[in-house]
């Protein structure tokens, strides 16, 4: 995977190609950029860069990926550096726009699942599985206090019962779901889905074990998932097959999702239409990614011309 040269610096082969692997210097660009907050620079080139899909790479409520979005893809690629996916999303739910992505730009890494499963050339790399027993026991808790939810795995998203806030959530994604109820036990659970409005998050919050969490995406949905569960995780995985460092990595994302993602990178954008919270703590926020936001904030980084 890697080797050393002669004058000892390091190269990596990645999917054939070789790479110098390059270690960030976060410089300070003395201005502010164009939401009111210090913009940084990248001053070196990195080596990966992962891309949440929903209105980062792909405008969810227009079903599409901006002309933009794509040439910035391939300009990332000509220049040898790597792209990858890392989505909430599991790989039976992807858009089939962002598959003829990911064919047309060599996108061979799918964190998935919000880090719960990891994909490499369409096989699993990493699996971060919930106990059957635990997703049994939190399925029982949400029934009893008529809480609609759902068991993700990597072949599907299946459901006990729909009703109106978990096929309003779902449906806004164009996410498909089946009714099965023995769904657990047949193959791994990654995640739970649960649907509910924010008002309830501390009822719901106090019947899960302390080992999970839940991540809202929804104003009525959220992920329930491990604590130790992220993108961030999922992540550190791909590089460490890939003989890399979390510093060689920089992300693009705009949900609470991708907090872990972009503290723990070496560099984390949030787009434009992220929240507050995630603006706050990423090293640079790009436009909107309905306003070219990729390409824009590859172009401000130096990585595209």
């Amino acid at each position: 995977m890697s080797q050393i040269g002669g004058d000892g610096r390091k190269f990596f082969y990645v999917s054939g190609i070789l790479f110098k692997k390059a270690f960030v210097q976060r410089a300070a660009v003395d201005s502010f950029g164009f939401y009111g907050r210090r913009n940084f620079k990248a001053a070196a080139v990195y080596i990966i860069v992962f891309f949440d899909i929903d209105d980062t790479l792909y405008l969810k409520h227009e079903r599409r990926i901006p002309a933009s979005t794509r040439d910035a893809l391939h300009q990332l690629n000509a220049r040898g550096i790597i792209t990858a996916i890392a989505t909430g999303r599991t790989p039976a739910v992807l858009p089939e726009s962002i598959r003829r992505l990911m064919d047309d730009t060599g996108m061979e890494m799918l964190v998935a699942v919000n880090g719960q499963y990891v994909e490499y050339r369409g096989r699993p790399l990493a699996q971060f599985a919930m106990p059957p027993a635990q997703a049994e026991a939190v399925s029982g808790s949400l029934k009893e206090h008529g809480i609609s939810h759902g068991f993700v795995s990597a072949e599907r998203i299946s459901v006990a019962a729909a009703d109106e806030p978990l096929h309003r959530s779902l449906s806004d994604l164009a996410i498909p779901y089946e009714a099965d109820s023995g769904h657990v036990g047949r193959e791994p659970v990654y995640q739970m889905l649960a649907f509910y409005p924010e008002s309830r998050d501390a009822e719901i919050a106090a019947l899960l074990p302390p080992q999970l969490k839940t991540v809202r995406w929804h104003p009525q949905g959220v992920d329930i998932i491990e604590r130790a569960g992220s993108k961030a995780r999922g992540i550190r995985a791909a590089l460490n097959a890939l003989g890399l460092e979390m510093a060689d990595a920089m992300a693009f994302g705009d949900g609470l999702n991708d907090r872990e993602m972009l503290e723990a990178v070496g560099f984390g954008v949030a787009m434009g239409n992220a929240p507050a919270e995630l603006k706050a703590l990423a090293r640079h926020v790009c436009p909107a990614a309905a306003e070219d936001g990729i390409a824009r904030g590859l172009r401000e980084l130096g990585l595209i011309d």
